[in-house]
């Protein structure tokens, strides 16, 4: 069983009261050992749900997975059992039996970790994990990214642990704390909305409202990062490729059709042409040849790039961009390299504490 770190033992002195609570600390601080903790100190307790993303449940290194993260710290004393938030609202079935199994229960808890998965309130996963939440009578909310780069996210992590902390719904919420843009766009009989956060406001008031529910931490330890990057030089046949495409995607007629709106797309088509450029494996090779290969995590963004990489290097644990950002305790390893660069830095952070973090 793990000895409790600082943090988590400020969490629990500050939530231990609540019957609901939100653990805002960044990845690495140890919150899984803090919800842990929580649940476990809390009296009557009869069953725990532990909603987290599909592959920090289910990775194939068990090892990683949340289920070990918990077993490390102890486990659960109580029935309890994992779930993929994504399972919510790919399946009815399992959606019924959970809403049978807390009704059933006298004292159900429910623990949502990585709650930025709740954020879309149209989303049929947020509407049903709100719903679970009214049937549990203590709820807690685990997030890694800070609270100011979410504001809008809130709402929906508000609203599952108690509609008693904002007291407002999200329309209000919206024009309470956020000044926002809309744009609204016509093609042919077709009407396009689209709205763009321009600023927050009132946030003293925002956090009035959710502070004594909330405990935030940053990752503070004395190991520092090291970027490293290095350049590589495409093929003759990838850049013709590249070419070929770059004037395909910004042919006048493509453009038109498309209403100027093809950034994202000719960015992902043109990255994806050259993923698996040979100059690239030769710069993996020579960075394998000087360090433990039991320690390099390679994370790549497209499907066929990671199952190519997993043909030549069996040996090293590859990670896909989207589905192994969050949750993952991979503190074992200490050279992560990023085989393709992505747009959204929020996952480029998370990323990085897949390995950054305290352990």
């Amino acid at each position: 069983m793990r000895t409790l770190l600082d943090k988590p033992l400020q969490a629990i002195k500050k939530l231990q009261q609540l019957k609901v609570g939100a653990l805002f600390m960044e990845p690495g601080t140890a919150k899984t050992s803090a919800a842990h903790a929580l649940i476990n100190s809390i009296k009557g307790v009869d069953y725990v749900l532990y909603l987290a993303p599909y592959q920090a449940i289910n990775t194939p290194n068990y090892n990683e997975s949340i289920v070990a993260e918990i077993e490390s710290c102890g486990g659960f004393s109580m029935p309890h059992e994992f779930i993929g938030i994504e399972s919510l609202s790919n399946s009815g079935r399992i959606y019924l039996e959970l809403i049978h199994k807390l009704e059933k229960a006298k004292n159900p808890a429910i623990i949502c970790d990585e709650s930025l998965k709740i954020k879309n309130s149209d989303a049929k996963r947020t509407q049903r994990i709100i719903e679970l939440g009214k049937l549990a009578r203590y709820k807690l909310v685990l997030n890694g990214t800070p609270l100011s780069r979410n504001l809008l996210d809130l709402w929906s992590q508000m609203e599952f642990l108690s509609p008693t902390i904002l007291k407002m719904q999200e329309t209000q919420f919206k024009n309470t704390f956020c000044e926002y843009v809309t744009m609204t766009k016509c093609i042919g009989y077709k009407k396009i909305i689209r709205e763009w956060i321009d600023k927050y406001h009132n946030l003293d008031y925002l956090y009035s409202l959710i502070g004594p529910f909330v405990f935030e931490a940053d990752l503070e330890i004395d190991a520092k990062k090291q970027y490293i990057n290095i350049p590589y030089l495409l093929t003759d046949s990838e850049i013709i490729e590249h070419n070929r495409l770059k004037e395909k995607y910004l042919d006048n007629e493509a453009m038109e059709a498309r209403n100027n709106n093809i950034f994202l797309e000719i960015t992902q088509k043109l990255q994806h042409s050259y993923s698996l450029s040979p100059e690239k494996f030769k710069i993996i090779d020579r960075i394998l040849s000087k360090n433990d290969r039991s320690k390099v995590v390679i994370c790549a963004k497209y499907i066929d790039t990671q199952k190519k990489l997993k043909e030549i290097y069996p040996d090293i644990r590859i990670l896909s961009w989207q589905k192994n950002s969050f949750s993952l305790n991979l503190q074992n390893y200490n050279i992560l390299i990023k085989w393709d660069k992505h747009w959204d830095y929020a996952l480029h952070d998370q990323l990085e504490h897949r390995i950054y973090r305290t352990g």
